[in-house]
């Protein structure tokens, strides 16, 4: 069960730092948080505030606490196939085609000389989007051919097996460069503005942005395009990943997909709790009201969850949005190696090699103590489990 730990603190996490859980105290000390702030079952240390927290505000968001990857989180599409009827398959053969469908590593957009099939509506739809809500995307002029790929980090794409062995494609990924260029401008802006007006912040990650003002105004516009655009970028991998899946199984229909469920974890909306509406800021945490589907991913080469939300009010209508690190990036590099991270991948088709060893499970938390945390804010509907994985460098 959550217990308060701290002012304006309620915290799911089983396991949590001290320096955690200071963020969290800085975050809930800022005067505009409304009620409490939820800590997830996955929070950690994160850039301002901490990971795996859930923030509603008065009149005020704060642009770091939403983060650079404005809109990141997960898509999975459950097929009509079956373990029996993948069989035999060269899971190598699915992984190279997904790999040349896919740009992949951070900086790797689509070519533009036809070598990825774009779905032109989604980027007429982004582009009329951005023209009717003011939105300036000169910061970004490559914009159009990052719709589709997918980044490096802990971003990946996965073919997976449920509990009665259908076939799932999983994969997760945000709003790329331009979603990143979106978010610093903001921030930094929002870091001008109170050191402007001689606002004392406990960090000055904290800075925010006032309703009703130019910049708050301007902040939301580009901040609902981005997530916008992280939507759709999730969605034109994946079906470009769907692609792949029937040619690679001879699935000669017009689509093998039965069920979706595309969710943000970094992101904000209005939503009304304990009696205000407010600007919910979910930083690592996904949408989890009464009977919404969502997905948690478990780390590279463990188990992964579509779960559907309890509505829980003390919660926030949120649950994790995965494991959590444990270590960082370079504690996990010092710590372990590739014949460690091939160890722990054994039965599951990746790409081999020094690159992805930060990515290890044993630098993430345990994904089944999570969601046993997890347990008063979702229901499990599908339990996931990887035979193929794809990731950026």
């Amino acid at each position: 069960m959550p217990e308060m730990i701290a002012p304006k603190v309620l915290n799911y996490a089983s396991s949590l730092e001290e320096k955690t859980l200071a963020q969290a105290r800085q975050t809930a000390s800022m005067p505009f948080v409304h009620s409490h702030i939820a800590l997830m079952p996955d929070a950690h240390h994160g850039l301002g505030s901490a990971v795996g927290t859930v923030i509603p505000t008065l009149n005020a968001v704060i642009p770091a606490a939403v983060g650079v990857d404005i809109g990141c989180g997960m898509i999975a599409v459950e097929t009509h196939l079956t373990a029996s009827d993948i069989a035999g398959l060269d899971l190598a053969a699915l992984r190279d085609s997904v790999e040349s469908a896919i740009p992949l590593s951070p900086g790797v957009y689509n070519s533009g000389t036809g070598r990825y099939d774009f779905t032109q509506a989604r980027l007429d739809e982004l582009t009329e989007l951005a023209e009717r809500t003011g939105v300036d995307l000169s910061h970004s002029p490559t914009w159009q051919r990052q719709l589709g790929s997918l980044g490096g980090g802990n971003h990946f794409i996965e073919l997976c097996l449920d509990e009665r062995d259908h076939v799932w494609l999983f994969l997760h990924s945000g709003s790329r460069g331009v979603g990143n260029k979106i978010a610093k401008k903001h921030i930094k802006i929002a870091e001008r503005l109170c050191k402007q007006w001689w606002i004392e912040l406990p960090t000055p990650e904290l800075a925010y942005l006032p309703q009703g003002t130019p910049e708050f105004s301007a902040y939301l516009a580009d901040l609902k395009w981005a997530q916008k655009f992280a939507l759709e970028n999730r969605g034109e991998m994946m079906d470009r990943f769907v692609r792949a899946v029937e040619h690679w199984t001879g699935a000669d229909r017009d689509s093998i997909e039965t069920d979706r469920v595309n969710c943000h974890h970094n992101y904000t909306v209005q939503e009304k709790h304990h009696g205000k509406t407010v600007w919910l800021t979910r930083k690592g945490a996904i949408h989890a009201g009464d009977g919404v589907r969502g997905v948690i991913p478990g780390s590279m080469g463990t188990r992964s969850y579509v779960v559907r939300g309890k509505g829980s009010k003390a919660g926030l209508d949120s649950a994790p949005h995965g494991a959590g690190r444990r270590f960082s990036r370079t504690e996990a590099r010092r710590r372990f190696t590739a014949d460690d991270l091939a160890a722990r991948m054994v039965g599951i088709e990746y790409r081999h090699g020094e690159a992805w060893v930060d990515e290890i499970p044993d630098a993430y938390k345990d994904i089944d103590q999570v969601m046993e945390d997890a347990r008063d804010l979702v229901d499990v509907e599908h339990t996931l489990r990887q035979i193929l994985n794809v990731k950026g460098t």
